[in-house]
């Protein structure tokens, strides 16, 4: 069955193409979700709300543009909605930061390493971070679809950098220190 039929009988609650899109496009979303979320329980919960968003959506979904965009759309507003349901972004007074440039040691830090930390970080960080660094937005955007302001929006992602920053100097320092 082609994409186009599969979205098409999703689109009638076929409950055999709802569950042959979750097996296409699910571990897709879930690292989605897993680089949204505090925590792999959480990145499930989050994958499952998605797809139900999804399906109830999909006749939204009008056969323009790259289907697995909108899913990917549709997964990161259903997380970042949580969030806001959750009331992390309040503001909070936060002194000018000074931006700082993150430089990793790929032959010290490995990738899971790397998304543990990312994980571990405050939810207004992790996500501005995410949502900046890993998939492009603009701060614009960002403070657009979190509801925060510009600032707001830049200062986040200055903390969540210094905050890695520490951690990983930490990690690097406690590695050489092992290796002694």
């Amino acid at each position: 069955m082609s994409l186009n039929q599969l979205i098409e009988n999703c689109k009638i609650n076929d409950t055999k193409a709802q569950s042959e899109l979750y097996k296409l496009f699910s571990s897709k979303l879930f690292s989605v979700c897993l680089k949204y979320s505090r925590n792999y329980a959480e990145a499930e919960d989050n994958l499952q709300d998605s797809f139900l968003t999804i399906f109830n959506k999909i006749e939204q979904y009008k056969n323009k543009g790259s289907f697995e965009g909108w899913l990917k759309r549709i997964t990161v507003n259903t997380v970042l909605q949580r969030y806001r349901n959750e009331k992390v972004f309040d503001i909070i007074n936060e002194d000018t930061i000074e931006d700082v440039e993150l430089e990793i040691d790929e032959e010290h830090v490995s990738i899971d390493y790397l998304l543990k930390i990312i994980q571990e970080l405050p939810d207004r960080y992790r996500l501005v971070f995410n949502l900046y660094v890993l998939d492009g937005y603009s701060h614009k955007e960002i403070a657009d679809m979190l509801k925060i302001n510009l600032g707001t929006s830049k200062s986040n992602l200055a903390r969540a950098r210094q905050i890695l920053k520490q951690t990983i100097e930490n990690y690097n320092t406690t590695q050489s220190l092992q290796s002694l």
